[in-house]
């Protein structure tokens, strides 16, 4: 039985506002009484592409450490990093927030390495490749198990979202996820606004896990336990 968590708070920092509404229906469905409130500052995702692959500019973790402290002086019960590019964000932030923390991709990249040895990852995003790569062998290692990555990058379909071609976008990943799902056990979604695709996928190769239900199922796991 669930518990009823209509006193709780969770705090959501975005680092586009793209995420804010890809979001919603998880949040409905899985924590639909819990108060959410968003943080959005779109200039992280920029200067995050501006930077280059592999960098993330020092300010930016400032950014978010910020946005955490708000967030405690809020009194928020939990707090939630919305962007897989800098995902080490919560990992510097840890020992200046007391509040727990969560970055989104956590949940799916442990449900993964429970899942088999060889697991894909799907991007659209050059800069997500190295930060989600980094996770996911972090999990991995913390598990103690050996994993094999096969990394895509499906940066036509990102473009293609960008122009507002949101059936394209999909067609380009569905095709690559059928294609990566032939080499691996399961594969990880790298980006939250990929979890819109979650309903083509009820009948895959492997299982395809994306952040926006791994990462709220395990909100409400905390926010329950807390």
């Amino acid at each position: 039985m669930k518990k009823d968590l209509k006193d709780k708070t969770l705090g959501l920092i975005h680092a586009s506002s793209i995420t804010i509404s890809i979001v919603k229906p998880f949040i409905q469905e899985i924590i639909p009484e819990v108060q959410v409130m968003h943080l959005c500052d779109d200039t992280i995702q920029r200067d995050n592409i501006a930077a280059g692959v592999g960098v993330i500019p020092k300010v930016n973790y400032f950014k978010f450490a910020t946005y955490a402290h708000f967030l405690e002086e809020a009194k928020v019960d939990l707090i939630m990093l919305m962007c897989s590019t800098f995902n080490r964000a919560v990992e510097f932030a840890r020992p200046m927030i007391n509040v727990p923390m969560l970055q989104i991709d956590r949940p799916m990249m442990e449900l993964a390495v429970n899942t088999g040895k060889k697991i894909g990852i799907i991007a659209t995003l050059p800069t997500t490749v190295p930060s989600s790569e980094r996770l996911l062998k972090l999990v991995a290692e913390e598990a103690k198990k050996d994993i094999e990555v096969k990394t895509v990058l499906c940066s036509t379909a990102f473009k293609e979202l960008e122009k507002g071609n949101v059936e394209r976008h999909n067609e380009i990943l569905l095709e690559e996820i059928d294609k990566l799902s032939k080499e691996v056990d399961c594969i990880c979604m790298a980006q939250v606004s990929m979890s819109v695709l979650e309903s083509k996928l009820t009948d895959t190769r492997v299982p395809v896990y994306n952040s926006g239900r791994t990462g709220f199922t395990r909100v409400r796991e905390i926010l329950e336990s807390l």
